[in-house]
């Protein structure tokens, strides 16, 4: 299947062009999601899914163009390729989660077939002095992950994986150091102060970087670049494998446009050997 007849990218299709509200952004946000099975939900299904009421589902239907949900999901159904048999998703839930993860990063690797959004993202982190790295909560990990390498190669990388009132601050302090771009990890649930912190970041003149599980998060509109990988929903809580290898491969993009990151990581070995830091 080629990222042009993915689920998820039919109907990211499905909604470009439409000015939505921020109930039918969220409705949006949980259809990506869940892209294989919205075809066979009803429209009290998808209010639950996405935690709104079902008059607010028929509306949405109708901002797209249909004469109300039935027709969405006829239209859906006609351009979704068959549900597998059973007995291809055969295993226990486990080994579906796992699976899952699996068509993730099959997903994302179609999507970087058009590396264009992620290189201009690599030009923009590079050209950033500082770097701030913004993640909270369940994206703290990511944003801690990402400045723990980045700091190998990039000059000056500032970790933000903590909210509260002093976030503003140390935004403004990296934009008064010469910050040009913020890069953020935001999964969910989103906390309502990583909307605010990158509203904060856009107003204070940094481009906002984000990745995301979907191009239409709660995040979207405070971003400057967003870039999608989604996350796996079948466990108690979400996994992020496909977000971890999106982070390292806009760390890939971001070495390729610093210049010296080579000799960066050969001192950082070198001294490493010395200090005799890793047991080898």
């Amino acid at each position: 299947m080629t990222v042009a007849d993915s689920p998820a990218r039919r109907l990211q299709a499905l909604f470009e062009g439409h000015r939505l509200t921020p109930t039918q952004r969220r409705i949006a946000h949980s259809m990506v999601r869940r892209a294989a099975d919205v075809p066979f939900l009803s429209s009290v299904e998808l209010a639950e899914l996405a935690g709104v009421s079902q008059p607010s589902v028929t509306r949405f239907a109708v901002a797209l163009g249909f004469d109300g949900y039935p027709a969405l999901r006829r239209h859906l159904r006609d351009t979704a390729p068959q549900r597998p048999p059973a007995e291809e998703s055969a295993g226990n839930a486990y080994q579906q989660a796992v699976a899952a993860e699996i068509d993730n990063l099959r997903h994302l690797a179609e999507v970087l077939a058009h590396p264009g959004p992620v290189e201009e993202a690599g030009r923009l982190l590079a050209a950033s002095r500082p770097l701030p790295v913004l993640g909270l909560r369940a994206a703290a990990a990511q944003a801690f992950g990402f400045a723990y390498f980045a700091a190998k190669v990039h000059p000056d990388v500032r970790l933000l994986d903590e909210g509260g009132s002093m976030l503003a601050d140390r935004i403004d302090a990296a934009a008064r150091a010469g910050a040009s771009t913020l890069l953020c990890f935001a999964l969910p649930r989103y906390p309502r102060e990583v909307v605010d912190a990158l509203d904060h970041a856009r107003a204070a003149g940094l481009t906002v970087v984000t990745v995301a599980d979907s191009a239409f998060a709660p995040v979207a509109k405070a971003s400057d670049l967003l870039l999608p990988a989604a996350v796996g929903t079948g466990l108690a809580f979400d996994t992020a494998c496909a977000p971890m290898l999106l982070g390292r491969v806009l760390m890939e993009a971001m070495c390729d446009e610093l210049p010296d990151a080579q000799a960066r990581l050969e001192e950082f070995d070198a001294r490493a050997a010395a200090r005799q830091l890793f047991a080898e």
